[in-house]
């Protein structure tokens, strides 16, 4: 069982920047290909950005590419999500995700469907 607690969500002024955390338990973290999804009101979850497990590999989704950065400190457990330039419609819970079984170093998965653990997720608001 991993769990996946994720922090910085919050209220922040369109243009503003927040840093999401999310750290996982146990052991096997930097073995763990590691995904952030948002999911807004009314709205289907979607994938945000990933990195696999070496952090050698990265995606992003198209509407954030040039505004957010993933990365992770394997030694902390702990994947970040580097949001600048928010807009409102950036506005949505974000959830990180923990792929247990990543084929080999460089890979990631961009579908939900290849999680296996989910933290609860945390809010941000960007205000107009």
């Amino acid at each position: 069982q991993v769990q996946l607690v994720e922090s910085g969500g919050g209220l922040v002024q369109a243009g503003g920047s927040l840093r999401l955390s999310c750290v996982a338990s146990g052991r096997l973290f930097s073995r763990y290909a590691m995904g952030w999804f948002r999911q807004a009101p009314g709205k289907e979850r979607d994938i945000v950005a990933a990195i696999s497990w070496s952090g050698s590999s990265n995606y992003y989704a198209d509407f954030v590419k040039g505004r957010f950065t993933i990365s992770r400190d394997n030694a902390k457990n702990t994947v970040f999500l580097q949001m600048n330039s928010l807009k409102p419609e950036d506005t949505a819970v974000y959830y990180c995700a923990a792929d247990t079984n990543p084929g080999n170093s460089h890979d990631y998965e961009t579908s939900d469907y290849g999680y296996d653990y989910w933290g609860q997720g945390t809010q941000v608001t960007v205000s107009s």
